[in-house]
Parts: structure tokens; sequence; C-alpha cells
């Protein structure tokens, strides 16, 4: 019996796309060609076809969803709402309009060729794998332009009823979209390798094969799930064999890895524009001690009788040197995470409180009345949730607070976790966040404060879970500038072994080292890292600290590729927390006193900030800190982290490339 070719799987569809046949007359309703959109996915290849609404003769291509037109209207037909409620909730206008709808499965999807329908010239359908560009612009509504490999540029296509943000969605799961330096109204496409992605079918007959393809739908999963394994796979992925290396050139092969890890520079070679650094003499590393814990009574000294918290930076400096003790933790931590502004009163924070409460109870709302048949209508709601629900299962299931069944740690972390899919949809929940939330209702043990604070620290670690991974691609890049400075032979011998990019490191960046450590010792380690000193992305120096304490036992015994992955990945659960922070801060103080620092590592530490004197105090570190935190800005763009990631933001237009020379 012959095989039944599985019909195409359709992974966007919008009705209600036009093409205008007479650019002059707009408003000509003869000029407007109605048409629908789909990306499917035939035999592996995923197809961008358009069909004139003529052109199609089976009613089953027709949308099964309403429109974003009539989701509204549906919304607001849902029954027991009254007048003051929906007045109440409009954020749940927003999560209904921005959520894709499930589409029948099309029965006769046709393939797509490179070239204009012949049946009708304004229908066209291309494979993405020849997309060169899409151009998206705005006359009142978006419109999108395809230019193709072979220079073809299709018709634009105008999205009069909404939905273009929708279908560039759907085609970054396919392709990477990359806005052009020269216009931002043009989005480059790479699309996925295709030698890397027969490298890895060359991994068929390995036992580990199905952790691959695992990793190449979700490195993130994979990566928090068999780290040791998935980063060897990850790099014989794109290794040629010897013969090849011998044939290939340096900078080809950091082609090879920006192409993997679009937006990853990889610089091999010096160019104009370089800021050339000899080895350089860092002097003697400082010796340093640190400090018992804040108790309550050192807390309580530093507030007025209002509760206003003064001195300020000499607080965050005992909190630097010696943590927390726990008793202060669940008060102390949320202004560390700017939820209470450090110059706030008693009565101040109260009905900031309610006001927090409120507007979260709000938000949880939105997805506790969702309805079973609204669900089935919103697959990213519902991929959330599923994985939400499937991490939560897993999460310190060993720690007493959310051991058991039917803990009800575990329910608060499920809530807070859907809760934030409606504070930040884009985002929704990537795995891993469940690992930086649950230390934190841990030590909160209220849902509320616990939501506010993760989502501060999400704001700070936003760009490590976004789908370009901006924020890990930098922070690699800092990270392997510092360990260069520091130890310039150990960071050879790493290249040598093909380790020079630190992909090792992935994890302890990803979740600032939530899988490495003890659970107490997280704690102490992300409320020193909280307070800002003593500079700026303090957590690289922390792993420069793990990697200085390894290199000699990483060296002697002439580790390998493998050997040095399984080695890092073996000090989980086996590090000392205080002599880590003890050689990090040592580490700082060695490269602060260094006279002739190279400007890009002052950039990255941030010890070249020129502020006004006259508002900022100097700690002993010389980092100018704010006697006060100013309140949490609205958006996370526009603010400076520790991590990193406004530096990058700051310094993206005219990049300092660093070239070493031993």
């Amino acid at each position: 019996m012959a095989a039944t070719t599985p019909p195409p799987k359709v992974i966007f569809e919008h009705e209600g796309v036009f093409i205008h046949s007479n650019t002059e007359e707009l408003d000509d309703q003869d000029s407007l060609i109605s048409g629908f959109l789909r990306i499917v996915d035939k035999d592996g290849d995923v197809i961008v076809e358009y069909k004139p609404l003529e052109d199609t003769v089976d009613p089953s291509n027709m949308l099964c969803a309403c429109k974003d037109s009539s989701s509204v209207v549906e919304w607001t037909q849902r029954p027991h709402r009254s007048v003051d409620q929906q007045l109440s909730y409009e954020t749940e206008w927003d999560m209904v309009n921005t959520v894709s709808f499930k589409r029948k499965a099309h029965t006769n999807g046709e393939g797509g060729s490179n070239h204009l329908h012949e049946r009708n010239k304004r229908s066209f359908s291309f494979n993405v794998a020849d997309l060169r560009s899409v151009t998206v612009k705005c006359e009142g509504w978006s419109y999108l332009i395809f230019c193709l490999r072979d220079d073809t540029t299709l018709p634009a296509i105008h999205f009069h009823q909404g939905g273009s943000q929708a279908f560039l969605d759907s085609l970054r799961k396919s392709v990477q979209l990359s806005e052009s330096p020269d216009d931002e109204n043009l989005f480059l496409v790479g699309a996925y390798s295709k030698a890397f992605s027969q490298s890895f079918e060359n991994l068929l007959d390995d036992t580990n094969y199905g952790l691959v393809q695992k990793f190449k739908k979700d490195p993130y999963t994979t990566t928090l799930g068999g780290f040791s394994k998935v980063t060897n796979y990850f790099f014989d992925a794109f290794r040629p064999s010897e013969s090849e290396c011998q044939q290939r050139p340096a900078e080809e092969m950091a082609d090879i890895l920006g192409e993997l890890i679009p937006g990853l520079e990889i610089n091999q070679q010096e160019e104009p524009g370089f800021e050339v650094i000899t080895r350089i003499d860092l002097g003697t590393r400082p010796e340093v001690q640190r400090r018992e814990p804040v108790m309550l009574e050192n807390w309580a000294k530093h507030q007025d009788s209002e509760g206003r918290l003064s001195n300020v930076p000499h607080l965050k400096h005992l909190i630097f040197k010696g943590g927390l003790c726990h008793a202060v933790r669940k008060e102390a931590w949320k202004f560390l995470l700017s939820y209470y502004p450090w110059d706030s009163t008693h009565e101040e924070r109260k009905n900031l409180q309610k006001r927090k409460t409120d507007e979260y109870f709000r938000m949880k709302l939105q997805w506790k009345s969702v309805s079973e048949e609204q669900e089935k209508r919103n697959s990213r709601l519902r991929d959330y949730k599923s994985l939400i629900e499937k991490d939560v299962n897993r999460t310190d299931r060993t720690n007493k607070f959310y051991e058991g069944l039917d803990n009800p740690g575990l329910i608060l972390l499920h809530d807070i976790l859907m809760t934030y899919c409606m504070y930040d949809f884009d985002l929704g929940y990537v795995q891993g966040m469940s690992d930086l939330l649950s230390p934190i209702l841990y030590v909160m043990e209220n849902e509320v404060d616990a939501f506010w604070c993760f989502v501060s620290f999400m704001d700070q670690m936003h760009e490590n879970f976004e789908e370009q991974m901006q924020g890990m691609k930098t922070q690699l890049i800092q990270l392997s500038t510092l360990l260069r400075l520091l130890d310039l032979a150990f960071w050879n011998y790493l290249e040598a072994q093909d380790s020079g990019y630190l992909y090792f490191c992935f994890r302890w960046l990803l979740i600032r080292f939530k899988r490495e450590l003890h659970f107490q010792d997280v704690l102490r380690l992300w409320e020193v890292m909280w307070t800002g000193l003593p500079c700026q992305n303090f957590h690289l120096l922390v792993c420069c600290a793990i990697l200085d304490s390894e290199k000699q036992k990483i060296m002697d015994r002439h580790y390998g590729f493998n050997e040095i992955l399984k080695h890092i990945n073996e000090l989980s659960m086996k590090l000392d927390i205080e002599e880590i922070l003890i050689k990090s801060e040592a580490i700082y103080m060695q490269i602060k006193n260094c006279k002739d620092l190279p400007h890009s590592v002052s950039e990255i530490l941030g010890l070249n900030t020129v502020t006004d004197s006259s508002t900022l105090e100097t700690s002993e570190y010389g980092v100018l800190e704010s006697p006060q935190s100013s309140p949490r800005p609205a958006h996370r763009q526009d603010q400076a982290f520790s991590n990193g990631h406004g530096l990058l933001q700051e310094t993206s237009r005219n990049r300092c490339k660093v070239a070493f020379i031993s």
C-alpha cells in the first residue's frame, strides 16, 4: 500500500491581507485585492503563500477562527461581566489582541515555488530559505515587502486589519530576522545553517541523538537539563574534521559560529577600530576579608522614625561584604530589587503594597477567567501554561518549601509565573525563569511581594531569555575579554582546546549560578550582586574567580575540550560561596588598581563613569553610588543594570573591539 503524503502543516494564516493594484489610488476599493497570507510546513520546507480570495475554490481554505477585529466583540459578549469590570480590566483587551488563534489545518496545501503564481500574477509563494530581506513600513497600517535572494521583489502586502506582527513572529520560528544597521525598516534574513543541520543529522547513530534534537528546538531547556552533553554536541555540530580544520581559516570558523548564534561577534584578526592591548601587569592581587551578615539590629539602626532608610551606600556596602541574615531578607530584598524606594516611609510602602496587590490580582484574573473554549484558540497561552506546569513540578523539589504533593509553594510558583505572562506576554515564559523565582518566593512567603520582586529581577535578566539571546552573547564576549586580561596564558590554553568562546559558562550566566550553588548560597550571592557593588557586571568577575580556582587543574591535567566541559559541569554543588566572593572582590581590586586599564575593560565594569559628584557619594571602592535609588523605570530598555545589558545598548553604536597581544 502506497504511503500517504501528509498534509502541509499550517503555521500561520491571516485573511484580509491586501495588495494595492494602483498605489496612487489607495482609497479606491477597486484597486484593493483582498487575499489570505499563510506560512505552511510542507515536508520540512517552510513556504510563505499569498492568494487573492478569487483564487480560492476550496472552502476549507478559509479561516475557521475569528478575525482580530471580531475577537474583541466575542470577548465583550462573555456572560457575567459588569460594565465596571470591563472598564477596570482594560489590560485584558491587549492580551486578547496579541494572541495567535489556532487555525484549521488545510487539506489541500500547495507547495511553494520561488516565482509568481502562473494563474494570477497577484498570487505568489516562496520558500523561506530563498528570502533575503523583509521591509516593514507603516502608512496608518503596516505593510511588508519581500525581497528574494535572486533579487525578485514581490508586491507589497498590506495588513489593513492588523496581523503583521503575528506574521513576523511566526516567520521568526523558521528564520532569523535582524535589523539592518543602515535602515531600521529593513530586516535581513539569516536562515539556519544547512551545514549545521546536516552535522546534527550525522549524529543519528549516537545514543544521545534525542538530546541534540531537543537542543535544536529549545537550547534553554536542553542546556538546563543536560548541560555537559549538550555543549559537547553543540560544539561537534559545527566543528569540522581535522583535515578541514587545517584548510579552513580562523575567520571562516568565526563565521560559522556567528551563523550558529546570530549576532555573536567573533573577531579573529586585527581590524581598523581595534583597541590593541599588550600584556598588562596587573600587580599583586590584594587580600580582602568578608564580614558578618547584616542583623536585624543593624538594619533597624539605618531607619528613622518614619521608616526611611538612611546612609544607603554604607548599608549596601555592609550587605556586599557580609550579606543578610535570613530574618532581614524579607524586607531588605524589596529595597534591593527596587520594589520599595529606599527613601519611602512605612505609610508610603503600605499604600504602595496596596496598589501593587490590586494590580497583581487584576492581571491574575486575566488568565484565571479564560474559559476552556478561549484557551483552545490561544495557542501561546496554552504553551506557556503547559511549560510552566511542567517546570514547576521539578523546581527545587528537595527544598522543604516545595517538597511533597499538592504543596502550596508549587501553586504559588505556578500562579506567579502565569501572571507574569500577562505582565509581559511578548516574553511569556521561558525555561529557567522558575529557577529565578523560586528563591524569591522562598524568602518573601507572599504571592504579591514575590511577584513584584521577580518582575524587577526579570527586568535585569530579560535579555537572557529573549529569542535572540542578545544578553547571553554580550556576556560571553565580555567574560572572554576579562579572562584574557586576567590570565592570557590560561585563555590561550582554552583557545587551543577550542574552548575560548566559554560556552561552558552558559548556565552560570543564564540563571545566575542557581544550579551551581546550594540553595542558601544562592540567596547570599544574589543579595550581594543586587547591591550593585563594587562595579557593574560583578557576576562576570564571579565567573573569573571560579575559573581562576580551576585553571591550574585544567592545565596541569591537559584537559581537552570534552574534559573541560565535564570538569566545569561537575563543579555544581561543590563551590564555596564565601571563597568565591573573596576572590571575586580581590580580582576587582586588582583590576581597579591597574593604571593602564584597557578602555574596553573599564566599559565592562563601569569604571569610567562620570557623574555629578554633588548628588553622589563615593564608596570605598571608588564606585559612584547614589544615596537613594530612583524608582524603577517603566521601560527596562532604558535601565542600566549590573548585568551589562544597559551597557550593550549604550555602546552598541560605537563598539570597541579588543585584540590581545602576548
